[in-house]
C-alpha cells in the first residue's frame, strides 16, 4: 500500500516540475528573462561621452559635466546638441536644484 502512494507522490512532483519549466500556464506563462538577449530597458548610455559632447562649448566645462553626469545617471538620457532640446528628455528637463532652478545643462 505504501508503494502506490510514494509512486503517486513522485508522479505529482514530476508533473509540477515539468509544468513550472514549461512556463506555468498553457497560455504562455511567465518566463524568466534571458540575460543574453539585449534589452532596451537595461541598456545604459555612456554618460561621460554624452556629457563631454553636451558640454564642449560651455565656458565652465567641469561644472557642466558634473551636473550633466548627475542628470544622465538618473535619467539615462542626454538631449542632442550642445544646448536646448531638453524636451526630448523629459526627466532631464524637469530636474531642478533645491533653489528651483534647472539642474541639467
Amino acid at each position: 500500500m505504501a508503494f502506490p502512494k510514494a509512486f503517486l507522490g513522485w508522479i505529482c512532483l514530476a508533473f509540477v516540475i515539468l509544468h513550472l519549466a514549461d512556463g506555468g500556464e498553457e497560455n504562455g506563462g511567465s518566463k524568466l528573462v534571458d540575460s543574453t538577449q539585449p534589452s532596451s530597458l537595461l541598456a545604459k548610455i555612456d554618460c561621460n561621452g554624452e556629457c563631454s559632447r553636451r558640454c564642449q562649448l560651455s565656458s565652465r566645462q567641469n561644472l557642466c559635466k558634473r551636473a550633466c553626469g548627475t542628470c544622465c545617471v538618473r535619467c539615462n538620457c542626454v538631449p542632442p546638441g550642445t544646448s536646448g532640446n531638453e524636451e526630448l528628455c523629459p526627466c532631464y528637463n524637469n530636474m531642478t536644484t533645491h533653489g528651483g532652478r534647472k539642474k541639467c545643462p
